[in-house]
């Protein structure tokens, strides 16, 4: 639909009254850009310039923007069944979708509970982890051991693990329940683990195992509380020192999962599997919102047998068939592509046009792994100003805190990713 600027500007108006965007103040002057249609790596603004996007809209639209395999999933379930409640009812996509998320996650996992969002695939896992220690008779184990500079999502139990300084939700902290950190390990990914960090991990578990449900992590990368990438051999330690301490390991995969650090899962990276995995994001290639808690037998059979007989959580729109049914198309498109190949060249490509930012004023690391890309800063950015810059450079890239990153769709071609990398290393240089 063709309409005016005088139209937008309108929009822009009434969405500056009414709307509250994400981490953001009512009648704020930042910057909106509006957006009337995307497609493949390119998003189309209002005014008719087209912006190259290096956020796949928060690391979900990983086949990119209007994708015919996609749409055609939509369409094709649109006209079975929009919705129907999962509470005494089943349908084929939310049975196939759990049959193929239980043949791609390590073994061990085989139940799954469907949810609507990332943070509340977080919370169902740690109601899981809870409910789990009072089916077997041991209550007191209600309290969850987590790094800091993590990040597990917006709702109350989510935030609880966050980190509790430099996150997002301090202002929270006297009403959240009072969890266990221990410091982000400083042995970085591809080097071993630092026997510090383990000392740390080990001590903790040690002193608090008693009270400690589960140990949750997002495994090598911690995205929006720092976006830091660490050792795979400190992660093959979390596992085993959870065993020793008989403490649930729960791995939050949400932004790590299906592909984007060059495995399907980051915990493979380890080679561990987790008692309780978080899935979301790219999960419907950024149609719509799903996720999923998966656990093991051992974890959902305990629950199930002990009191009150059943899993204290339903969602209204679990399952949605929609969803479920664009997921399936998602993951089939995912792994009938070339996408370790691919994701190998963004990250080549991500290397090469990053690199020249480390020589920058006021750049403290820039750091790579998969379709990840990272360039640090001393000191925050001023998102009105650089929003703007990137924008006026044909590139749609969203900044947080002290870090420029980008996290492209996997279909990107070199030369789309050159344009965003030199992007970034122009807006970094100007300062």
């Amino acid at each position: 639909m063709n309409t005016s600027l005088d139209d937008h500007q309108a929009l822009l108006a009434e969405d500056r009254a009414h709307l509250w965007h994400p981490y953001s103040a009512m009648g704020s002057d930042q910057p909106i850009f509006p957006v009337v249609s995307a497609s493949g790596v390119r998003l189309r603004l209002a005014d008719g310039r087209e912006l190259i996007d290096g956020m796949s809209s928060w690391w979900c639209a990983i086949h990119g923007y209007n994708h015919p395999v996609l749409n055609a999933a939509i369409k094709s379930q649109l006209e079975k069944m929009a919705h129907v409640m999962f509470g005494g009812l089943t349908h084929p996509p939310a049975v196939q979708l759990a049959r193929k998320l239980v043949a791609l996650t390590p073994e061990p996992l085989q139940s799954v509970f469907f949810s609507d969002s990332g943070s509340v695939s977080v919370e169902v896992a740690m109601k899981m982890a809870i409910q789990y220690w009072h089916a077997r008779s041991r209550p007191a184990k209600q309290r969850f051991l987590t790094l800091r500079s993590g990040y597990h999502g917006d709702t109350l139990g989510a935030m609880s693990v966050c980190d509790p300084v430099t996150g997002m939700h301090s202002l929270f902290n006297d009403v959240l329940a009072q969890q266990l950190f221990i410091d982000t390990p400083a042995s970085r990914f591809g080097e071993p683990a630092a026997a510090a960090d383990l000392a740390a991990l080990e001590q903790a578990l040690a002193e608090h195992a008693e009270h400690i449900a589960a140990v949750i992590m997002e495994p090598i990368v911690q995205g929006a509380g720092g976006m830091r990438f660490y050792s795979a051999a400190y992660l093959e330690r979390v596992r085993a020192l959870c065993d020793a301490h008989s403490v649930l390991l729960i791995l939050d995969e949400i932004a790590t999962g299906f592909g984007r650090t060059g495995k399907l899962f980051a915990c493979e990276h380890a080679a561990v599997s987790p008692d309780i995995m978080c899935v979301g994001k790219a999960l419907t290639g950024g149609y719509l919102t799903l996720a999923a808690t998966l656990t093991t037998t051992a974890v959902s059979e305990t629950i199930s047998q002990g009191e009150p007989g059943v899993f204290m959580h339903g969602p209204t729109f679990m399952a949605n068939p929609l969803a479920c049914s664009v997921a399936l198309a998602s993951i089939d498109l995912l792994l009938a592509s070339p996408w370790q190949a691919r994701v190998a060249a963004i990250e080549q490509g991500l290397r090469d046009g990053l690199e020249p930012c480390r020589s920058a004023s006021g750049v403290v690391d820039v750091r790579v792994l998969g379709a990840i890309g990272v360039v640090e800063l001393e000191t925050p950015v001023d998102m009105q100003r650089i929003s703007k810059q990137f924008v006026d450079k044909g590139v749609w890239v969203r900044p947080f805190a002290r870090l420029v990153y980008l996290m492209p769709a996997y279909i990107m071609e070199r030369q789309d990713l050159d344009t965003l990398t030199s992007a970034v290393t122009a807006v970094v240089m100007e300062g």
